[in-house]
């Protein structure tokens, strides 16, 4: 391996200058507004694949953003690793939290800061400058395809249908994913399980107009009143969803598997402290990894309404909106949590208002095998370049496509991230530090490594 780290220690700078390049596009999926950003950044991964040693690479055309393929195809008898990441990013608001401009990437404090730094573009980029490390110092034993995709942050809408329609191209042995957490860098951990997710607009309507408070206040149901009473119902005392049949296919996790995940080293005083916060607050009998690891939840990720300028106008308004996603175990279909939720805020929906919900996305929970040879491969090369052993963990996060991957492509998938839970993803003053990046950077070609020996 030393002639792959002597490449990397060589152009490790011309790396981080093509991720800065890459950084600076504001590919932001859920924003119309950036279709061409979403466009440009696609034809950027490509060229970035061809450079880094593929035979091919080409932008394809979805019903939604573009999805970049590559392939090097070194020897048809070798193993072929599939590559999933994404190019999309969530959007950087509220700008003014940030210290520096989220597409204008600097290092402080040997983070890199900007979106996308981390989730995924800094992350898929170790996959990408791993491959070429491989490639051009002639160590590459694998066959690699790539498929990066621009729709992740939306919940992937468009790369199922893609995935039907190129089984061909698509097919490998394992699916390899750098989008999820280590425990640290002195805790090297693998993700063996996603949570799904199902996530829903709400709209409630009053009045035909916003009102004067003082003239209608008391005599014309509120719509923010009401939606806070509605959301209110949504969770007991007891922090479980009261939504009637939620749980009836959560999956059971005995005693045994959950002292197997309780080896994860965790400090929930020091977790407590990270946040900001008193005590951790979920679902009873349950411990604070358990609750976003093995148990489903239920959030308000938005809500608004009625004035919210400086000063004072008293408006009852004409409506008020949330936005909630859930969070599924494996054995939870979102389709049919999609129906129960749908019933039950009919069922308990306020008088004197309207409610009209609208699901946005979904995708099922996955869980990984321990005893796959991508697994062994991945434990020993972290075991190599971290001088520990990896504990398997199990990730709040979702990544939509995963499941689909499987039930669609029939390849499993192997989540070996690099990012920490302190790296801000999805929030202001996103970074990824450069420690991480580099130990990546070191990981990954022993991944290969492994996996190729492992396979014969």
């Amino acid at each position: 391996m030393s002639t792959i780290n002597a490449y990397i220690e060589t152009h490790k700078e011309r790396f981080l200058e093509e991720l800065f390049q890459l950084i600076s596009i504001p590919s932001i999926s859920s924003d119309p507004k950036h279709k061409e950003s979403m466009v440009k950044t696609a034809n950027a991964v490509k060229e970035l694949l061809l450079s880094s040693g593929a035979d091919s690479a080409e932008v394809r055309q979805t019903a939604g953003n573009p999805v970049v393929t590559g392939e090097k195809i070194v020897d048809e008898k070798y193993p072929t690793i599939l590559i999933y990441g994404h190019y999309d990013v969530q959007p950087a608001e509220p700008l003014e939290l940030w210290v520096s401009d989220p597409f204008k990437p600097e290092i402080r404090d040997g983070k890199i800061f900007a979106r996308g730094a981390d989730d995924d573009k800094g992350q898929f980029f170790i996959q990408l400058k791993s491959f070429e490390a491989l490639a051009k110092t002639n160590n590459l034993k694998c066959n690699v395809k790539f498929l990066i995709e621009g729709e992740e942050e939306i919940g992937s809408p468009s790369l199922p249908e893609f995935c039907k329609k190129n089984k061909e191209l698509l097919k490998a042995d394992i699916i390899l994913v750098s989008d999820t957490t280590l425990l640290g860098l002195d805790k090297p951990s693998i993700t063996v399980g996603l949570r799904g997710i199902t996530y829903y607009d709400i709209e409630v309507t009053g009045p035909n107009r916003d009102l004067h408070s003082g003239l209608f206040g008391g005599a014309v149901a509120n719509p923010i009143n009401k939606l806070a009473e509605l959301i209110n119902k949504l969770i007991d005392d007891k922090n479980r969803i009261t939504i009637p049949g939620f749980y009836d296919d959560v999956l059971f996790i005995d005693e045994t598997e959950r002292n197997e995940l309780a080896r994860a080293p965790f400090d929930v005083d020091a977790y407590n402290k990270s946040l900001g916060i008193p005590i951790g607050v979920g679902e009873d009998g349950y411990t604070t990894m358990e609750r976003t690891g093995i148990r489903p939840s239920l959030d308000v990720c938005g809500i608004w309404g009625g004035f919210s300028g400086d000063g004072a106008k008293t408006v009852l308004p004409s409506k008020a909106y949330a936005k909630v996603s859930m969070r599924l175990v494996p054995n939870q279909d979102p389709i049919t949590i999609d129906k129960l939720f749908i019933d039950y805020v009919e069922s308990i929906k306020p008088k004197g208002v309207q409610v009209k919900v609208a699901p946005l996305h979904s995708g099922k929970g996955y869980v990984s095998p321990l005893d796959s040879v991508a697994y062994k491969a991945a434990s020993l090369a972290m075991e190599k370049s971290f001088g520990i052993k990896p504990v398997p963990t199990r990730s709040g996060g979702s990544i939509p496509i995963v499941s689909a991957f499987e039930e669609i492509l029939g390849i499993k998938t192997i989540l070996m991230g690099f990012g920490l839970e302190s790296d801000a993803i999805h929030s202001p003053n996103e970074n990824f530090p450069l420690e991480n990046f580099y130990k990546g950077l070191e990981t990954v070609p022993l991944f290969y490594k492994y996996f190729s020996e492992l396979m014969g």
